[in-house]
Parts: structure tokens; C-alpha cells; sequence
């Protein structure tokens, strides 16, 4: 009972030192943002009074526009970059905390050196992070691919560039019924700017860049030079899609044969803590001098770093990049 009531203490002080760290942060982050806002406003009043008012109406419409414009921008995802909200945050770090503890307790059997561990959940949440943007990337991949088959059969059907994908949309949106999958999002952002009379060009560009995924680079790459070069479109895109298609189902494949190997990562790296715990368990004068003596401790340490060295090494292996 005291055990799990100074777990609990520990993970409500590390979390409450967390998010107000993270407090800081965005307290700082307003600031700028508001000195941002008054610089915007002064350069913008400075123009306004040295500006002419002949163009007062196109003005308001162009101001609309670029207003309605940043407005879809901050809605628009960069793949790259992933924020957790604070629940999720104190999700995680809770989470991180209760598995440091548990590890370090059964590994020293210490409450001293469990509580001195708990803090470092802190830096659990950025390396969740990064599993997160990898898994959207893979995913945003795979629903590209399905978007290029839609895209090349609209245009092969006879249609421009421009409703082709207009209706590349109406098909994903069967493919995809969740209206918040990536490529739904993208597709209709793509469709909106097009009716904005915005050139292709540039709004796929501007798609890759958020994307940072090398097949919609090359894509778009190719895209753009056989449209200036006047190229063939249609085989442009159905090769390209071919191709890309090909590389997801050998990753696809890939990723089928290592499943196996994943599973195995995993139980290897929990094997050496379950035979501690059932060591202490059933032999437990047998284990005492490990956990009572100065030499037992640097063992498990050293132990405990071998453990931490095996799991990014297993994990390197086991994650191919196609």
C-alpha cells in the first residue's frame, strides 16, 4: 500500500514540474507571437498610410482571400511535426513513470533508486513522438498510392488535370470513408486551392512539402516537368503510381516477414526482467546479495544498460528502410 501510494506521489510531482515546464514554454511562445502581431499591425499602418485608395474594394477581397488562406495553412498538417496535447502528454509520462519504477524496483529492489528513476519519463513522450509522425508518414504513403490509381484512371477517362482531381476525391471518399484520413484532407485542399484558379503546380509543391515523404517528392518532381516540358501526363502518372505501388507492396512484404522477428524483439527484451522477478521469488536468500551488496548493484546496472543497448540495437535491425 505505501509502495503504490509513493507511485502515485512521485508521477503527480514529476507531471506537475512537466506542465509547468510546458507552461513556460507557451507563456514564451505567446509573447513572441504577440510581438509578431503588433510588428504585422505597425508595418501594416504604415503602408496604410502611405498607401493610395483607389483599389480600396480589391483590397478587402485579396485581404479575405489571404486571411481565409492562412486560416486553411494552420489547419493543414506538416508530417513532420506531430504536438501532443497535454493529455497525452500526461498520458505518456504517467505511463513511463509506472514501467521506470516497476523496472528499477525489480532490478534493485530499492525505493530510494525507483524514485530517483521515475523523473526521466519526462523524455518517454518525444520518443513516442517520433513513432507517431513515422506511423502518419506510412500511413499518408499508403493512401497516396491509392490516390495516384484513382488520379490516373480520371485522366485516362479523357479528363484535365485539374477534375481529374476533383474526381480522384469523389473516389478516395469510397476508398476512405473517414473524412479525416490524410489524403481526403489533402485532396480537398487541393481541389479548394484549384477552384481558386491557383496553379497545379505550386499547390503540389506545396503538398510535398509538408508531406517530407521521397515518393511524393519524386512525384511531384516529375509531375511538374513533364507538364512545363509537355510531356504525357497520363503515362507520367500511371508509370509513377506503377512504380510507387510496387516499392509500398515490397515494404508491405517486408514489413509481413520481420512481424515475426518483432514479436520476438519484444519477449527477449521482457524474458530477462520476468526471470528476475522469478528468481527473486522463489529464490529469494539466493538473490539477496545482488540486491544488498555494492558489487550486486553495479551488476545490475550493468545489466540494466546491456538491457537498454540490446533493445536500440534489436531495434535498428529490425526496422528496413525500402
Amino acid at each position: 500500500m505505501q509502495l503504490a501510494l509513493m507511485v502515485m506521489v512521485i508521477g503527480v510531482v514529476s507531471l506537475t514540474l512537466y506542465l509547468f515546464l510546458e507552461k513556460a514554454k507557451e507563456s514564451k511562445k505567446r509573447k513572441k507571437s504577440k510581438e509578431n502581431v503588433e510588428q504585422i499591425r505597425n508595418t501594416n499602418t504604415g503602408k496604410m498610410q502611405k498607401g493610395i485608395c483607389e483599389n480600396q474594394s480589391s483590397s478587402i477581397s485579396s485581404d479575405r482571400n489571404t486571411n481565409v488562406e492562412a486560416a486553411n495553412n494552420q489547419a493543414l498538417i506538416d508530417y513532420d511535426i506531430y504536438i501532443m496535447s497535454n493529455k497525452e502528454r500526461s498520458f505518456y509520462i504517467c505511463l513511463a513513470a509506472a514501467f521506470l519504477f516497476f523496472v528499477a524496483y525489480v532490478f534493485y529492489k530499492s525505493i530510494f533508486i525507483s524514485v530517483f528513476a521515475v523523473p526521466f519519463a519526462i523524455f518517454y513522450p518525444k520518443m513516442r513522438n517520433k513513432d507517431i509522425v513515422r506511423k502518419r508518414k506510412t500511413e499518408l504513403s499508403l493512401q497516396f498510392k491509392e490516390a495516384l490509381y484513382a488520379l490516373s484512371s480520371s485522366l485516362i477517362a479523357g479528363r484535365s488535370i485539374e477534375s481529374a482531381f476533383k474526381e480522384a476525391l469523389k473516389d478516395l471518399t469510397l476508398i476512405y470513408p473517414d473524412p479525416n484520413a490524410y489524403i481526403i484532407k489533402e485532396f480537398e485542399y487541393i481541389t479548394r486551392r484549384i477552384e481558386m484558379n491557383e496553379p497545379i503546380e505550386d499547390i503540389l509543391n506545396d503538398f510535398a512539402g509538408r508531406a517530407h515523404l521521397e515518393d511524393i517528392d519524386n512525384f511531384v518532381d516529375v509531375f511538374i516537368i513533364g507538364k512545363r516540358t509537355g510531356g504525357n501526363i497520363i503515362e507520367i502518372i500511371k508509370n509513377t503510381s506503377n512504380i510507387i505501388g510496387d516499392k509500398l507492396n515490397i515494404k508491405q512484404e517486408i514489413d509481413t516477414l520481420l512481424a515475426e522477428r518483432k514479436f520476438e524483439q519484444k519477449v527477449l527484451n521482457i524474458m530477462p526482467i520476468a526471470m528476475i522477478l522469478l528468481l527473486t521469488w522463489t529464490t529469494e536468500d539466493y538473490m539477496a546479495p545482488v540486491f544488498e551488496t555494492f558489487a550486486g548493484r553495479i551488476a545490475m546496472t550493468v545489466a540494466v544498460l546491456l538491457l537498454g543497448l540490446a533493445y536500440f540495437i534489436s531495434k535498428k535491425i529490425i526496422s528496413i528502410e525500402v
